[in-house]
């Protein structure tokens, strides 16, 4: 027997449907869906060999998988940077791996965030979604003793979705906690 991730039980049993009935879809192959989602964070150009571990081994820990050391193309003189030096960290997760992270994202990281209310409805204009967290400590696989520094991390979930519109309500569905906008405030009050 194998095991489905959680979230994708939410999709296929509860995501999908709705958007069938709410969409108009024909069939449920029409249904958008979410094919990857990419991880990615910046190091320091002054970065040390130790830093830039710490920052590989924290990112391996929030998504699970080996994450790729993305390397400058060229040499850019103003920013102390070589050709070849290691200035980022990404991993591109699918399957298990990317249903997992969605379902910790969504459901812990998140609501963990002081203050929360709620990340921005706006996505690219092709209906993926782009998010940017300031502070990746808020994912519960981070022990805050061994942080030497702090590191930003933007997440790119990548669907299938032709309009903002589908992608949005695909991932309302799924439990992304957006924004209320401000007129929906004012009709409700």
């Amino acid at each position: 027997m194998s095991y489905t991730p959680t979230l994708k039980k939410i999709y296929v049993e509860q995501a999908i449907p709705e958007l069938v009935k709410s969409r108009g879809y024909k069939n449920s192959h029409e249904v958008p869906k979410i094919t990857k989602v990419v991880l990615n964070t910046g190091i320091d150009a002054e970065a040390d060999k130790n830093q830039i571990s710490d920052i590989q081994r924290d990112l391996a820990l929030i998504a699970g998988q080996k994450p790729v050391l993305t390397k400058s193309k060229k040499a850019v003189s103003n920013f102390k940077l070589r050709q070849g030096q290691v200035v980022g960290c990404c991993v591109t997760l699918r399957g298990a791996n990317m249903w997992e992270f969605l379902y910790r994202l969504i459901a812990v990281a998140l609501p963990s965030i002081r203050d929360f209310r709620g990340i921005s409805p706006k996505l690219d204009g092709q209906g993926n979604y782009n998010l940017g967290i300031t502070d990746f400590s808020i994912f519960p696989e981070i022990t805050i003793e061994n942080v030497k520094k702090t590191m930003g991390l933007d997440i790119t979930i990548v669907t299938t979705a032709e309009t903002d519109d589908e992608g949005r309500e695909l991932l309302k569905h799924l439990g992304m906690p957006f924004r209320r906008s401000e007129t929906a405030k004012t009709n409700a009050a």
